[in-house]
């Protein structure tokens, strides 16, 4: 009875005051080495399950940001930095690998890279939650200058289970029942062995040789059934124990960052939602100074090129009309590439306050320290079907790549650019407009009109395609949208000694003056998309947004 009596209770303590923690805190050692960047590995996140707490203590201003753990490895790319990888056996401690790099980094506060950002002063309570499936890591920084915060800790869910307590509480309540009842069957022996009154000593040792050998005692009925239960619970306790510690895992088994964010598409809805509205903003603000300066942080390329000189036209030539307003709202769609390399290119297309037709404008990131840049606006041509392309990821080509296609991107960009050039063009049939689709047409009569009008120059016109420009990518059909760029040249010059050419209000503003007797060179951008079918498709190519905008004019 005083076995199961101490049984019981050390299976009612585990459940009390002996139970574990619900949560246990390790601390990063105060000895780790100085660093501008710490990286708070995937990892710690789902080492005990459930939700994981992070504090973080530093001097002044600091930074804690989420993103895609192979974004997070290559923005800290050769920065030294820590990266708190686990925690010790004693479950106190952190424990933390060192890198040595450079000592300096660019802020990484407001990197398109991440998905969250948070900025504290002095300190930080965070609750780490992952935004999406994948592998997720934190980045913790200053400014990138300064040491990042060494004061971190990480509180974890703890392992609560206690598979001995029940098997415990059940052994101790038979071992006491046992014992009951083998100091009642003891009392009843001594109460029998009273009554035998005059009969001699061998006449009582036979009969309870006779009872033995018909009939096992009691006592040992008890005992047999407490030991067989028992070595059931114990069994079990076993089998409980075993089952809550968790299988070792095969060696080797770990992938790369890159290799687990394969497939994820580089821009979460909220990402991109975000990055639009800081594009729109920069472009209002230029657009309303007509100051290109303003667009540097969120516009390059092609059409930072076009509204620099379009800004410069207005400011001389009132009436010359602005470049389209970019628009956040509105949004119709998105493409958005998975693949993990840079540069990285996605798509949007909205149609917001001042967007008589739909717009896909198209952004790069061209690297990971360099934010997403609006590099192409492409008013969709009218009639024209955007064509399906998974909002869930999809790939991006090489404009060399044929794979699966009817033409590579390259060869879909050259063809347009040859039938802009030439109205017989061998393209003339492989790539079309709709029916209400006027850019081709257009741009051909346009430079038959001027060449027929014109009676005091000669003129010519060249469409040459700009391939670093071009972006390819993977529709739902199999088929593919090439979106670029095409440098429309348009020169004249005087047929004979003495003729004069004229030129536009709009050109005469980047050119200096009207007229010429020496000849004249005018540059437009054209930001073009074209879709191309998939291999074996009888059907042409087709011309699905398109514009142009004067980025030069000259005097020969």
């Amino acid at each position: 009875m005083l076995l199961g009596l101490l049984t019981l209770l050390a299976g009612i303590g585990q459940r009390t005051i002996w139970a574990p923690s619900e949560t246990f805190t390790a601390s990063a050692p105060a000895d780790a080495a100085a660093a501008p960047l710490t990286v708070i590995d995937q990892k710690l996140r789902t080492l005990h399950g459930g939700t994981v707490k992070i504090n973080v203590q530093g001097d002044g201003n600091f930074m804690l940001a989420s993103g895609r753990s192979d974004d997070v490895a290559a923005w800290v790319g050769k920065t030294a930095h820590n990266t708190i990888t686990g925690v010790s056996e004693d479950e106190k401690s952190l424990q933390v690998e060192h890198a040595d790099g450079e000592g300096t980094a660019p802020n990484p506060a407001g990197s398109d890279l991440w998905v969250s950002n948070e900025n504290a002063s002095g300190e930080l309570e965070y609750t780490w939650t992952p935004p999406a499936d994948g592998d997720w890591s934190l980045l913790l920084a200053s400014d990138g200058t300064k040491p990042a915060p060494a004061t971190v800790s990480m509180t974890f869910p703890n392992d609560t289970s206690t598979p001995w307590a029940v098997p415990l509480m059940v052994l101790g309540s038979l071992l006491i029942v046992g014992g009951i009842v083998l100091a009642l069957l003891s009392a009843r022996r001594k109460n029998g062995e009273g009554d035998n009154g005059g009969d001699s000593g061998f006449a009582a040792r036979a009969r309870a040789r006779k009872t033995q050998n018909q009939d096992p005692s009691s006592s040992s009925k008890v005992t047999m059934v407490a030991a067989g239960v028992a070595a059931a619970v114990l069994a079990a306790s076993g089998t409980a124990a075993q089952a809550a510690s968790p299988s070792p895992q095969p060696s080797g088994s770990a992938s790369s960052p890159a290799k687990e964010a394969a497939g994820s598409p580089v821009l979460l809805d909220a990402q991109f939602r975000r990055i639009l509205e800081q594009v729109s903003s920069a472009t209002d603000a230029g657009d309303a100074a007509k100051d290109a300066a303003k667009l540097a942080d969120r516009v390059a390329g092609p059409e930072l090129e076009i509204r620099t000189q379009n800004y410069k036209i207005r400011s001389q030539v009132g009436s010359y009309e602005p470049r389209m307003p970019v628009r956040s709202t509105k949004l119709l769609t998105t493409v958005v590439t998975s693949d993990r390399d840079w540069p990285r290119s996605v798509l949007a297309v909205t149609q917001g306050e001042g967007n008589v037709v739909p717009q896909i404008l198209t952004l790069v990131q061209q690297s990971p320290r360099e934010n997403y840049k609006l590099m192409e606006t492409t008013p969709l041509q009218p009639g024209t079907t955007f064509p399906n392309i998974s909002r869930g990821g999809t790939d991006t080509l090489a404009a060399s790549d044929k794979s699966g296609l009817l033409y590579s991107g390259e060869e879909a960009m050259s063809g347009l650019a040859d039938r802009l050039t030439s109205a017989d063009s061998p393209f003339k049939d492989k790539l079309v407009e709709g029916d209400s689709s006027p850019y081709i047409a257009d741009t051909l009569s346009y430079q038959a009109e001027v060449v027929k009008a014109g009676e005091n120059g000669n003129f010519s016109f060249t469409h040459k395609v700009v391939p670093e420009s071009t972006v390819v990518f993977r529709t739902s059909d199999g088929g593919a949208l090439v979106l670029g760029r095409i440098n429309f040249g348009f020169e004249g010059t005087p047929k004979a000694a003495g003729d004069k050419l004229s030129i536009g209000d709009d050109a005469a503003a980047l050119a200096g003056g009207k007229e010429t007797t020496t000849g004249m060179v005018l540059n437009f951008a054209e930001s073009m998309a074209v879709y191309v079918p998939p291999a074996g498709s009888t059907d042409p190519m087709k011309l699905v947004a398109a514009t142009r905008g004067l980025v030069g004019a000259s005097f020969k």
